[in-house]
């Protein structure tokens, strides 16, 4: 594949990144075949260790298409850090903005103007347990339906085993090998051409994630969770959880004291408020009969 749009920038980071490495780890890549030598494109890849945008950058830059990844605003700002984000092409995310479509504006120019655009659907290290992809964000999709351009699955796996998720300290030896598998296209024909609903986006999602996880199926050998691991459940699930010991450690009976207390005060809001509706309800009727008499009165 021809090497097209590095640059200056890229080429120091290469210099300065690929030997780090190569030294740490070694590579297991496989798909390159799977990207495409023109157009722009998405790439949406599982994210289980913050060493692994290095070790994924590593594989794309090798394979000719460069990657841009997104990256919050702030980072884009001042210093060297700033023009080594700019120089690289890296996208700037918004994220004050409230239109979740203009968000990623930047990434839709970059596509349409042929570059590649690497996703982290998931948005953060995955907290499944095992490592697994977990549920993911609607922006990959967005993008891609809005550009109707080709998604590349990609999984990896080996760089969270030099530098495990959340982990402070890398583990260097034995050398760990880093895998990587890029896919076919994912095809999304069938969303083109509908609203862009949170429920079309979400299942669209749910097809680019399924795509992925395929790969890391096949990287590792054996079989994900039929569901992947939800964050937001998983804290409704622990919220439910500390309630329930609440409950236990002051026992039922106090439980349903409660309950009975909270039923009764309602119970008495209600004939409260039912005893003032009929008085302000009599009270109306008498005065209403009062002023029709004296009226009739005055007509006499």
């Amino acid at each position: 594949m021809p090497r097209r749009r590095i640059g200056f920038w890229y080429r120091f980071a290469a210099v300065l990144c690929k030997p780090w490495l190569v030294v740490l780890i070694k590579r297991d890549w496989h798909g390159m075949e799977h990207i495409p030598a023109d157009g722009g494109f998405i790439t949406a890849v599982n994210h289980n260790s913050h060493v692994d945008p290095f070790a994924y950058a590593h594989f794309q830059y090798n394979s000719g298409r460069v990657p841009r990844f997104l990256a919050k605003s702030g980072l884009f700002k001042e210093g060297f850090v700033g023009a080594a984000m700019r120089g690289t092409g890296q996208i700037p995310v918004y994220r004050e903005s409230t239109d979740a479509l203009s968000a990623f504006r930047a990434a839709i120019d970059a596509v349409e103007r042929g570059e590649c655009v690497a996703f982290y659907p998931e948005g953060t290290l995955t907290r499944d347990p095992d490592g697994w992809p977990m549920t993911a964000k609607t922006g990959a999709a967005r993008v891609a339906l809005q550009t109707k351009c080709p998604v590349i699955p990609v999984a990896q796996w080996g760089a969270n085993e030099l530098l495990p998720p959340y982990a402070r300290k890398p583990n260097l030896l034995p050398r760990k090998t880093h895998h990587v598998l890029a896919g076919p296209p994912v095809d999304l024909t069938r969303f083109y051409g509908h609203e862009m609903t949170p429920e079309l986006l979400k299942e669209a999602t749910e097809v680019i994630m399924a795509a992925v996880t395929a790969q890391l199926e096949e990287i590792r050998g054996e079989k994900a969770p039929e569901t992947p691991y939800d964050p937001r459940r998983e804290r409704i699930e622990q919220r439910r959880r500390t309630r329930a010991e609440s409950g236990a450690e002051f026992g039922e009976e106090s439980g349903d004291e409660t309950a009975a207390e909270i039923d009764g005060a309602v119970s008495g809001h209600a004939q409260t408020n039912h005893a003032q509706t009929d008085h302000a309800q009599s009270g109306h009727a008498k005065t209403t009969q009062a002023q029709t008499s004296h009226e009739g009165e005055n007509s006499k």
